[in-house]
Parts: C-alpha cells; sequence; structure tokens
C-alpha cells in the first residue's frame, strides 16, 4: 500500500487545520474558566428543580455577571466572578425565595493567581516532556531526524486541539479548564504512542533490508501497522463518543478534548511524522 503518495494531500490536510486553529484563536481567543481567571464556585440542591432562567435572573438584577451553571437533577453546580459575604447572603435569601428546601452543598473561591500557577506548570510540562521525549526517541533510533518529527508531529496534535477549543467556545461556549489541561497533557502521550510504534516498525524493516529506500520501507512499516493503530484508537473512540453524548455536562468537554487528542494522535502518526521523517530524510541525502 503506497500511502506515502499521498503526502502532498496529508500536507494540505494538516496545513487547513493548523491555519483554522490559529486564526481562531487570533480572532475569536478563548473562554477561559475560573481555574484560570479566579472567582466563586457554588453548588446547591434545590428539590423543586426551578429553571436555569430563574437563577440567572437573581444574579443579574443584583449585578452579578459571568454566570455558568450546570445542572444535574435537582444539583446546580454554579460558577461567577467573586463576591462579598454580603452579596452571598442576599443570592441566598433570593434562591430561598424560589426553593425553601435550598441546601448548600459547597461554597469555595479561586484566585485568579492559581490559575496563572496551572497555566506556568502546565507549559514547563509540555516543554520538559518534548524534551525527554526528543532525547529518548533519538537516541533510542539512534537518529535524531525521528525524535524531532514525533516532537512535531505532537506539537500539530496539541495546535489543533488548542484551536479547536477556540471555536468550540465561541460557538457552544466550551471553557478552557484544568480537565482541559488534563486532556491537552493526555493528547501528547496518545500522540506519541502510535507515532513510536512505526518509528520502530521501521527500524526493524530497515535492519532486515539495507537496500530498500526510505519511502518503500515508510510504505511498508505503515501497512503493517495501521490497522492496528485503528483498531486500538476506534476502541476508545467508541468509548469517549458515548461519553460526549451520553454523559453529563461536566465531562462532556473533557470527553471532547480527549476524543479530538485520539483521532488527531491517529492521524499525525501516518500523517505527518512518518512524511516528516522522509523529509529530513531527502534533504540530509542532498547535503
Amino acid at each position: 500500500m503506497n500511502i506515502m503518495k499521498f503526502r502532498p494531500l496529508l500536507l494540505i490536510i494538516s496545513s487547513l487545520l493548523l491555519i483554522s486553529s490559529l486564526l481562531s484563536i487570533i480572532f475569536w481567543g478563548f473562554k477561559p474558566s475560573i481555574d484560570f481567571v479566579g472567582g466563586a464556585v457554588w453548588e446547591l440542591n434545590l428539590p423543586s428543580n426551578p429553571d436555569n432562567s430563574k437563577i440567572t435572573e437573581i444574579f443579574t438584577k443584583n449585578s452579578i455577571d459571568k454566570l455558568t451553571i450546570t445542572k444535574n437533577d435537582t444539583k446546580y453546580h454554579l460558577e461567577f466572578k467573586d463576591i462579598n459575604p454580603d452579596q452571598k447572603n442576599v443570592l441566598t435569601n433570593e434562591i430561598k425565595k424560589i426553593d425553601q428546601d435550598y441546601r448548600e452543598l459547597k461554597f469555595e473561591t479561586l484566585g485568579a493567581t492559581l490559575g496563572k500557577e496551572l497555566l506556568r506548570k502546565t507549559v514547563m510540562a509540555v516543554v520538559l516532556s518534548s524534551l525527554f521525549l526528543l532525547i529518548f526517541i533519538g537516541r533510542r533510533f539512534k537518529d535524531f531526524s525521528f525524535g524531532a518529527s514525533a516532537i512535531l508531529a505532537m506539537f500539530h496534535d496539541t495546535f489543533i486541539l488548542i484551536g479547536s477549543f477556540s471555536i468550540f467556545g465561541h460557538f457552544f461556549g466550551a471553557e478552557l479548564d484544568s480537565l482541559f489541561v488534563t486532556a491537552l497533557l493526555t493528547t501528547l502521550s496518545s500522540s506519541v504512542h502510535d507515532t513510536v510504534v512505526t518509528f520502530n516498525r521501521i527500524r526493524e524493516l530497515k535492519l532486515q533490508n539495507l537496500s530498500l529506500d526510505w519511502v518503500n520501507l515508510a510504505n511498508q512499516a505503515v501497512t503493517e501497522t495501521l490497522s492496528r493503530s485503528i483498531n486500538n484508537s476506534m476502541t476508545i473512540v467508541f468509548m469517549l463518543l458515548s461519553l460526549v453524548v451520553l454523559g453529563g455536562s461536566t465531562t462532556k468537554w473533557f470527553a471532547t478534548a480527549l476524543l479530538i487528542g485520539v483521532i488527531c494522535g491517529t492521524y499525525s502518526s501516518t500523517g505527518v511524522a512518518i512524511p516528516l521523517v522522509l523529509f529530513f530524510k531527502k534533504n540530509r541525502k542532498k547535503k
């Protein structure tokens, strides 16, 4: 199966995805949750099961904006900007008017400094993991073009995932929170996994036939590992699709982020990483 002959098409697909992500980030930005910007989290149990609009009306009347309501049966998860104790007492009295059996489950505030610390540690984790993977894969395959290709494919998946949540945030209100960070770091792992499996098969085939050129090696390796990669990924995709469609609102976007990461990781191991290796090999041969 001569998959590598479609390298120009794969380049166009990846370029379109990356450009779309970049334009979305530039023009629409992101919708950060209180995990990054700070605010208050209030969880309530309202047995009368009032409509979200009634709660929104209370907050609007008291000039408290940036309200997000997540509902699960009679449990309400509210996120909004930080308030003082007097404001909280006023809100409590107003909510008791619509449900006398009101019960507070949790109330806590998060400072913006926690969000900055989370962002800083996330960037540090991505940089360190990329550096270690570059060194490990380069030494393992005795060729740093493999390590560089794997890292670039990983960044390709990460950037598309980030860009997709800029689009989801603009059209569907998806927020960037700590769960998104978890999904992002998980994507780094899933992206490299299939790539290394294919790289290893290329190395084994090269040892068996030193005269075989790199394009034919790549085609043979991809042919032998592609069905395995797709089958493994599909088991995860079906599970994540179930969570997206049937899961609760608290896990919906987390599952969506993981789903995008798995799909991108499966695609990039063949459509990005292998063509990059061939590109590096071709340029090295010319030199």
